[in-house]
């Protein structure tokens, strides 16, 4: 039985131990001889592709049958994909992406400029929509700028103000060809390794795409099954039913130990389970309040409670893959005294009573977690009445609107720093996810860093802006989990840094 974890140092660090060797994703003895592997995730529905999710499971399939200008690698370092290079003009508003000569799609069409535009156009039409309250996302970063062909393998993008994370966005968006994005979402046709060959809500089939630009793909087919039950998935992969099962959880980690026929992988999300604040109006636009609630959990013990010590303790808006987290940024310690303490100052010395909006689902534990914040705070003083909302796609409209009462349960889930920044702290932008919080030092050092080409500089100013947020604590910042998966013994693969299921 192999054990494999990996941990992150800034996003540019990806650090495996492993008791044993377990790298690539090279065809083993255990797919078989026809070279299929099978994979079982929660779900194999994939949406609309263009529709901004950071759902891991459909993710997956999209970017094994799509590709992007550009790619991650497993460091989490942009690499050359459907653009063999690009260029960024000094004041980073003009981006130039060269395209790869000879990329064929799977309907046979050869890869052009006017592909790349028209997929752009369609990613920032309105009409597209979003999950969860995500609709315009793209748009609100992109809306004003001017995208063209240059030539037949030469996209240009001109962007209104300087915008030098410009990759994050273009990252996600699979270039479809011109002439099938009318048949989205009904079918998919991309250039990846790759194509669809069946498609139901319980089954996916995926056959190789000989034609890639990288080469003859690894598998001839890839059979991904929908199980909705963690539990059962392990199974898969116990009886030999699967290769590779994702978000097994811990008590499936420990039941593959437990039995020795597979591996167990695990590694931090770039999930950040957190309570955003209310900084409009009541206690909770008080810094010093934001601060004592912060310091009044004790987070080892939610995580020991809650996820069964799944997790790590999060020091900021960040999880330690971001770009841009500081590792000297340390976790806000388990402190009531000085909680109470910073109560009184902001003039609640008997303590007070808060409201917060918590969704049932997404995360799964937060009416459980709620519930174990109420007993603590209740240490410090604070009373906390917890509202439950069933419709999570309402939800999330709601704190869209910015309705929640003085706190509103969430996760943050981009794996961009630059988006989450934008759509969550800045308080001009007044983003999708902003709830009131203002720092005029912030702001300007956001802006700062969008005009900035080199990535050490705007690193800099990003870990200044984190500690700044840090301290003023917009938001109560709670737990990173840990994602796990099991696969089956002689398969060799090893998960991406994004947390992805991508094969070549």
């Amino acid at each position: 039985m192999n054990a494999w974890r990996s941990a992150f140092a800034g996003r540019l660090l990806f650090a495996a131990l492993m008791s044993s060797a377990v790298v690539g994703c090279a065809p083993s003895s255990s797919t078989g001889e026809s070279g299929i592997l099978t994979v079982t995730q929660s779900t194999v529905v994939i949406g609309d592709p263009h529709i901004v999710s950071d759902g891991l499971a459909a993710r997956s399939i999209i970017k094994t049958i799509y590709d992007a200008l550009v790619e991650w690698d497993a460091d989490g370092n942009y690499q050359p994909a459907l653009a063999e290079r690009w260029e960024v003009s000094d004041d980073a508003r003009t981006w130039t992406f060269y395209l790869r000569d000879g990329v064929t799609f799977h309907n046979g069409e050869v890869l052009r400029a006017s592909d790349v535009v028209a997929t752009m156009g369609r990613v920032l039409d309105p009409s597209i929509g979003g999950a969860f309250g995500t609709e315009g996302v793209y748009a609100s970063y992109l809306g004003t700028a001017q995208i063209s062909a240059v030539d037949d393998r030469t996209v240009r993008i001109v962007t209104e103000d300087p915008m030098a994370d410009l990759l994050d966005l273009v990252v996600d968006m699979p270039i479809s060809p011109e002439s099938e994005l009318m048949a989205l979402p009904d079918s998919y046709v991309g250039s990846g390794p790759y194509r669809i060959v069946e498609h139901s809500e319980a089954r996916l089939v995926t056959a190789a795409h000989d034609g890639h630009w990288r080469g003859t793909p690894t598998y001839a087919d890839i059979y991904w099954g929908a199980e909705a039950d963690a539990e059962a998935r392990v199974s898969a992969v116990l009886n030999g039913r699967a290769h590779l099962a994702a978000g097994i959880g811990i008590s499936g980690r420990d039941r593959i130990e437990a039995d020795g026929g597979a591996s167990a992988y695990e590694m931090n999300s770039a999930l950040a389970i957190i309570f955003m604040l209310n900084a409009f109006e009541g206690p909770t636009a008080d810094a010093r309040v934001r601060q004592a609630l912060n310091l009044a959990l004790d987070r080892n013990a939610i995580i020991a409670d809650i996820v069964e010590g799944a997790a790590q303790p999060l020091s900021g808006y960040l999880t330690p893959g971001h770009f841009g987290y500081n590792p000297q940024t340390l976790p806000y310690p388990y402190d009531p005294d000085r909680a109470r303490a910073l109560l009184a100052e902001a003039g609640y010395p008997e303590g007070l009573t808060l409201s917060f909006d918590i969704p049932q689902v997404m995360p799964d534990e937060m009416p459980e977690l709620s519930r174990r914040m109420v007993d603590q705070y209740r240490d410090v003083g604070i009373t906390l009445e917890i509202v439950e909302h069933e419709d999570r796609s309402g939800y999330s409209q709601m704190v869209r609107r910015k309705e929640i009462a003085n706190g509103a349960g969430f996760d943050s889930s981009p794996w961009s720093t630059y988006r989450v920044l934008r759509e969550k702290i800045h308080s001009e932008l007044q983003g999708p996810w902003w709830e009131g919080y203002e720092n005029p030092e912030v702001d300007a050092l956001i802006e700062e860093a969008q005009g900035m080409v080199s990535v050490s500089d705007r690193q800099a100013i990003y870990r200044r802006i984190y500690q700044i947020v840090r301290d003023d604590a917009p938001w109560i910042f709670l737990y990173n989990p840990t994602l796990y998966w099991g696969v089956a013994e002689g398969v060799e693969w090893m998960p991406r840094v994004d947390g992805l299921m991508v094969f070549r």
